[in-house]
């Protein structure tokens, strides 16, 4: 247990029957009334963002949670199958778990958030910037070449499509945000 002062961004607690992780919060201490922590708490399963306001020194079911490096391996009929980095130890994980799944290649490693008292796989997390090579896009136009704002569809070794500006190529490798599945810059061969 835990209680308001604990609260910390990335913080994960059991509440209203499900499983939340702090995504920001405020401390608030107006002048007249008692104090509060205003907070935005992100439903690990289905990723719904709330907004939850609880009076200062609030009793919190914390929920202690490890992160483990783990390896993509292959997909089959369980999941897609991961490879703990230390262990060598091998876990399927269904696809709904898995955040910026369009982005995911074999032998890419991410973040594999476990509930730390029952050893559940929770969520798996790429990082935050991937790096993949263009598979398919209209070719670029000659004067198309330092324009960022027009942007054309490109799909992706893994499968995925997103908007590349007009001067990339097939064959070009890129920089990928996950979080939001855009462009973020070529990347020097």
């Amino acid at each position: 247990m835990g209680d308001t002062t604990d609260i910390r961004n990335g913080l994960t607690i059991n509440y209203k029957n499900g499983l939340y992780s702090v995504v920001s919060f405020q401390h608030v201490k107006p002048g007249k009334g008692p104090a509060f922590v205003r907070t935005k708490l992100k439903n690990i399963e289905t990723g719904k963002v709330i907004d939850n306001t609880f009076s200062s020194g609030a009793k919190l079911d914390v929920v202690r949670i490890e992160r483990r490096p783990f390896q993509y391996l292959y997909r089959d009929e369980t999941g897609l199958i991961f490879m703990n980095n230390e262990t060598y130890d091998q876990i399927p994980l269904d696809r709904n778990l898995i955040t910026g799944i369009d982005f995911l290649k074999e032998g890419m490693n991410v973040d594999v958030v476990f509930h730390a008292d029952n050893e559940e796989p929770l969520f798996a997390e790429l990082p935050p910037q991937v790096e993949l090579e263009i598979t398919y896009t209209e070719p670029g136009i000659k004067g198309d070449t330092t324009s960022t704002s027009a942007m054309k569809p490109a799909k992706l070794e893994t499968g995925a499509e997103i908007n590349v500006p007009l001067f990339i190529n097939i064959g070009d490798r890129i920089k990928i945000d996950t979080a939001e599945g855009t462009y973020l810059e070529r990347v020097k061969s």
